[in-house]
């Protein structure tokens, strides 16, 4: 393996950043086919808030765990492999979401979402794919422009509910399932795994065992699951959030859910250029100190549209500069080896991060006072108490590896 500084071909790292954030912005709209018609399906099949939630909550599970399988298979198989198959093994279950939907079958949309997880695991292929591609000192930059794929959850929130009322139901889902087939023939055609990328053939479960053992693992894991999985849990459930407390309809909810998560995408990437410039110990504080603080400011419900489109914005900003941070810090750190396998570690963690906010939010809200104060002040403490634990323990600047041998 070259240990030298790796020089590469810069069309060539353009060219498969691109196709690999495109790979990631179809899939996360995939992954995120429930959350916008969450509230339409209430309505339709009179689910209480807390069936709802679960509706919105399970395809986040599944695309979460999941990531701990895909991280490491990244490091034994390539990112362009993976990337190719969780676009392919995405199609199925996104017609299914469809047809269990025109049908009225709640069962049906809980298994198929169920399967259709399985597009929210690309992102533990993406970290190190796009790692592989750039040299030490851009790896914030590449994983923060990788990251900004999640803007998939924002085109669904926004665009999902509308297709739904141009083209209907099942037309939708098809729209989706015919993009990922696309997708998936120009990684086929045109993506090539990085002339860095060394093959790890050990078994996956070894892998996982020597990443669970480093530090570095749980500390960003930790991390990950307040950041992301806060992103996530309200790029899922704001639709439900925004019609309950502000009485919007779903295609409106759906804009103002957009805006929150293009905010946090643009965010990401600036938090990845960041933490190449300083220490990413900095930018994960201000991430977390500025979600803590915008938790507690949403619990007074500013009024519409310009407070609360302002509070939720910010909130945006400062989740998705911690994401960004996070990674470009994980990058840092992990073993080359083995960054597959930590990445899927750490994103399974903001997956999970994301899926029990949601439950938490359905089970707490108060529908005497129509609020939501007890799930917003968990998610201010939980941020005060990483705030905390980042700035009394972690170093702000760490070296390549960690002290953990693998």
């Amino acid at each position: 393996m070259n240990t030298g500084t790796p020089v590469f071909d810069k069309s060539a790292q353009a060219r498969n950043l691109v196709l690999a954030t495109w790979t990631s912005t179809i899939c996360f709209w995939a992954w995120n086919m429930v959350g916008p018609m969450s509230t339409t399906y209430a309505e339709r099949l009179d689910l209480s808030s807390s069936q709802a939630s679960m509706l919105v909550a399970t395809p986040i599970l599944v695309g979460s765990l999941g990531r701990i399988v895909t991280g490491p298979l990244t490091d034994r198989y390539g990112g362009r492999a993976l990337f190719i198959f969780v676009a392919v093994a995405s199609i199925v279950p996104v017609l299914a979401v469809g047809l269990s939907a025109s049908a009225d079958s709640y069962v049906g949309l809980l298994a198929s979402g169920f399967v259709l997880g399985i597009a929210g695991t690309v992102f533990a292929i993406g970290i190190p794919f796009a790692k592989s591609w750039y040299e030490p000192s851009r790896h914030g930059f590449a994983t923060g422009v990788f990251g900004a794929g999640m803007v998939g959850t924002a085109l669904s929130a926004f665009f999902t509910p509308r297709f739904v009322g141009w083209f209907g139901l099942i037309t939708t889902h098809v729209i989706i399932a015919v993009a990922l087939a696309v997708t998936a023939v120009l990684c086929v055609v045109l993506m090539k795994d990085s002339p860095e990328f060394t093959p790890n053939p050990e078994p996956v479960v070894p892998k996982l065992v020597a990443a669970s053992k480093l530090r570095v693992t749980w500390e960003m894991s930790f991390l990950y699951a307040i950041v992301f999985g806060g992103f996530v849990a309200f790029s899922n459930y704001l639709p439900t959030y925004i019609k309950t407390i502000y009485d919007f309809s779903a295609v409106d909810a759906g804009t103002r859910t957009a805006a929150f998560a293009l905010a946090a995408v643009i965010a990401r990437p600036i938090g990845g250029a960041l933490s190449d410039r300083i220490p990413p110990k900095w930018v994960v504080l201000a991430s977390l100190g500025g979600t803590a603080v915008l938790a507690v400011v949403e619990t007074l419900q500013p009024p519409p549209d310009i407070w609360s489109g302002l509070t939720f914005t910010l909130l945006a900003v400062f989740l998705g500069i911690g994401t960004g941070g996070v990674f470009a810090w994980v990058a840092r750190r992990s073993p080359a080896r083995n960054v597959g396998s930590v990445t899927g570690i750490v994103a399974a963690a903001g997956g999970l991060g994301g899926y029990f906010p949601p439950l938490v939010m359905g089970a707490t809200y108060n529908e005497e006072n129509n609020d939501y104060t007890v799930g917003l002040l968990l998610l201010a403490v939980t941020a005060a108490v990483a705030f905390a634990y980042t700035a009394l323990k972690l170093h702000a600047t760490e070296p390549e590896k960690d002290s953990a041998t693998t």
